[in-house]
């Protein structure tokens, strides 16, 4: 059961009290309470913020991404194109994993195999693998992934995937990384111990090839609660807090025992509709509950008017209170793909019930707006503000909004008519969100991983695989801005708005804010 949030009176003590003196960095033991709920250990098994930052912390990967998203030497030291459609890796040497043993390139191989082949995953990492069609181990250090096509993001795309250890995982299930038994990793830190839905203990790896890190422990704490997660970082109870609530931001920023790190996030917070059936849809009737002949959702004309419905600005100052920014597509300016004529669109109810009105509801219907209440920040107050907008043109919309581990599961399961969901482009660029939010479900071509309302348009994906192939840049990302506006044109999942990443932690403390809204102690300092 959620705990009630922290009332602000509560808060405003806390502020007012003193802070416990930071016994707690002579032992070098660094407390992380963070908002979103990590549901796995294992590094393959589901591609979400919370799992992957933890994820950073035990495992490595062959590139790495910096603060600004920018790719860096990881495992890898070097890459090269020795031909279209070969990429030569050189491997660092001396790397070794947390039991001591040797990393070589047969775990690469190994992790290559593994990682779109992971029972039971509600959405992977098949779709960064996807263009590799033979992995050619050369010697210990060096490796060449063959693909069947020109792909220039391929260095780019395996920044999210994860190396894990042969001989600790080959065979192994994801129940076996969560025990710890398959958690070896190369990272800075060991896995101690993982509870689900409440924290994982992890200890500093001495033997790290970059050196070992400040802080000796780290607990990662979930503390899904606004409000508990706020006074646990008052309370000196945690160091340093994620997602930090839009409701208490003014008040850490002006409390002198506090920092708080900012960044534009890369994150879109977004509709996702579901296209799998052309019949009964759950969760949608007609207005005497009676299931309705077909799927509403397959007509661009009702697609059209939920987004016509919604108040963007409204939604980003006053439910967000200003720690957003409106949106029609998934990335900020500036990126790579960002189309700049996609702009979010127009609130207008009147055009959105003329709509309606066309698709054959001038009287509405009533369905049901999922949501998660623990995952992004004010999930569950964004789900209702948008279904008191759909209710204002006629469609009686309820919310139920429910813990992220469950939510997860179900979404990726098609049991929602229409949810609210959440998509980070740690990329940096476009394809990110084509192959894996917005490609069609394919298991074999290892795109839509992350599709969970199945949309699908063989137009959109030709487009996006002709952009993935093409080594041009400024040639790609025309197609990307293309492909941009061809999803938004037809609905293919309606964008609402882009989160400000901010963290707050206690005065002696840094961090440098990530656009990719990782939580990582590695991002966290003592300050200068």
């Amino acid at each position: 059961m959620r705990r009630r949030p922290m009332l602000p009176t509560a808060i405003a003590l806390l502020l007012g009290a003193a802070a416990p003196a930071a016994a707690q960095q002579e032992g070098r033991v660094l407390n992380i309470g963070i908002g979103g709920a990590v549901t796995s250990v294992d590094p393959h098994f589901y591609n979400a913020s919370p799992n992957n930052s933890l994820s950073m912390h035990i495992f490595d990967r062959l590139v790495e991404r910096d603060a600004r998203a920018q790719p860096y030497p990881g495992l890898a030291e070097s890459w090269r194109v020795l031909s279209d459609t070969v990429w030569e890796f050189r491997l660092r040497p001396g790397v070794k994993w947390h039991d001591g043993r040797d990393f070589t390139a047969e775990d690469v191989a190994f992790t290559i195999q593994r990682t779109p082949n992971v029972p039971g995953s509600p959405g992977g990492f098949g779709g960064f693998v996807r263009a590799i069609e033979r992995v050619e181990v050369v010697d210990p250090l060096t490796l060449r992934f063959h693909t069947a096509r020109p792909h220039p993001l391929l260095p780019t795309e395996l920044a999210s995937v994860a190396i894990i250890a042969k001989h600790a995982a080959e065979g192994a299930s994801t129940e076996d990384f969560n025990s710890g038994k398959a958690a070896i990793g190369t990272g800075p830190y060991r896995m101690l111990a993982y509870r689900p839905g409440d924290r994982t203990e992890l200890a500093r790896n001495e033997a790290y090839f970059r050196g070992p890190e400040p802080w000796e422990r780290v607990n990662y704490r979930f503390i899904g609660n606004d409000g508990a997660r706020s006074a646990a970082l008052l309370a000196g109870d945690v160091d340093l807090i994620d997602q930090v609530p839009s409701t208490d931001l003014a008040r850490l920023k002006r409390e002198s025992r506090i920092t708080v790190s900012e960044i534009q996030g890369l994150r879109m917070i977004y509709l996702v509709m579901d296209r799998s059936r052309q019949g009964d849809v759950p969760f949608v009737s007609d207005n005497d509950g009676k299931p309705l002949p077909g799927n509403p959702f397959n007509d661009l004309r009702i697609r059209r008017a939920l987004s016509m419905a919604i108040n963007r600005e409204a939604l980003a100052q006053r439910i967000m209170e200003g720690t957003a920014q409106p949106t029609g597509q998934w990335l900020p300016e500036g990126t790579f793909g960002y189309n700049p004529e996609v702009r979010p669109p127009a609130y207008d109810p009147d055009g959105a019930r003329k709509l309606l009105a066309e698709a054959g509801f001038p009287q509405g219907f009533r369905m049901t707006l999922h949501s998660p209440n623990d995952r992004y920040p004010n999930d569950a107050k964004t789900a209702q503000a948008v279904a008191q907008m759909f209710s204002r043109i006629g469609l009686r919309t309820e919310v139920e909004a429910v813990p992220w581990a469950s939510f997860s599961l179900r979404s990726n399961r098609q049991d929602y008519a229409i949810r609210l969901a959440g998509w980070g482009s740690v990329t940096g660029e476009a394809s990110y969100a084509l192959v894996n939010i917005l490609g069609t479900f394919d298991r074999e071509k290892r795109t839509g991983a992350s599709n969970s309302g199945r949309y699908a348009n063989p137009e959109l994906d030709a487009l996006t695989a002709r952009a993935a192939s093409t080594i041009d840049d400024k040639t790609r990302e025309g197609l990307l801005r293309q492909a941009v506006k061809m999803a938004t044109d037809d609905v293919a999942i309606i964008p609402l708005f882009q989160l400000v990443n901010s963290w707050a932690l206690r005065k002696g403390l840094a961090y440098d804010a990530r656009m990719d809204e990782r939580t990582l102690a590695m991002s966290t300092r003592p300050a200068k």
